[in-house]
């Protein structure tokens, strides 16, 4: 039976590849973003369903709002809260602080408690899926609004699946960890710039402290994403896929 999922941060990515791992499951893929160009390639990526495209941006409620209303009549079986933005951040007049927690976390927070009343319209189990990060759990120099935008999602995460257990809403996060999307080949090259070498040079290193010494790729968190998505026991819980590079007991 096809379901209805919104995605947020659709336009490339991780979210791009949630999207047509959903679709091809048969499932209807509604995709938000700020850049509706994205937005549009993602579309066109998709397996046939009933799919949609709103712009909107997740730090404005009222542009979440208009979508929502557009939305109105439409139930909505699961959340993926997956936009975000990373990079560094510094003590300093252009502190990009609370841009940061403004977007990762805020904005998810936004995004969910905008579009739950869709959810709600929906019997049986539905679903919140967080998209987080490795950094939720690791300390990173000059990451400190990312690192702690990603740790405030899991908190954010145990809150919701204890508020929503007994309305069927089971709320669950993963923590990627390097992932080869556009936004890690741009941390990869900062940093890689910060420390005088190249790409390549730092590539190797960083996946030095990772067991199968690689990054990931989007179709395998979309993988694991669709399968929290189609089952109905776990909520409240926070899964690791980043290639070894963490392992908690």
């Amino acid at each position: 039976m096809a379901k209805t999922y919104l995605i947020s941060g659709a336009g490339s990515g991780i979210g791009r590849a949630i999207a047509q791992q959903l679709s091809k499951n048969g499932h209807n893929c509604i995709l938000l973003g700020r850049n509706a160009a994205k937005l549009k390639q993602t579309l066109n990526s998709l397996a046939p369903g009933d799919h949609a495209v709103f712009t909107a941006d997740i730090t404005d409620k009222l542009s979440l709002s208009a979508v929502a209303y557009q939305l109105r009549d439409v139930a909505i079986d699961g959340l993926v809260a997956n936009s975000g933005i990373g990079g560094e951040n510094y003590w300093s007049e252009n502190d990009r602080w609370h841009n940061i927690i403004e977007t990762n976390l805020t904005g998810t927070y936004n995004f969910v408690n905008t579009f739950l009343p869709h959810l709600q319209k929906v019997e049986g189990e539905k679903h919140i899926l967080i998209i987080s990060s490795v950094l939720a759990r690791l300390g990173v120099a000059n990451y400190s609004a990312y690192c702690a935008s990603k740790a405030g999602l899991l908190g954010l995460m145990r809150s919701w699946a204890v508020q929503y257990a007994s309305q069927k809403i089971l709320v669950n996060a993963i923590c990627p960890g390097w992932v080869d999307t556009e936004m890690s080949q741009e941390g990869l090259q900062g940093i890689a710039d910060g420390i005088g070498i190249t790409k390549d040079e730092f590539y190797d290193i960083a996946m030095q402290s990772v067991p199968l010494r690689r990054m990931s790729q989007p179709e395998e968190i979309a993988g694991l994403v669709a399968y929290l998505l189609s089952q109905g026991s776990i909520t409240g819980q926070t899964l690791d896929i980043n290639c070894g590079a963490i392992m908690n007991s």
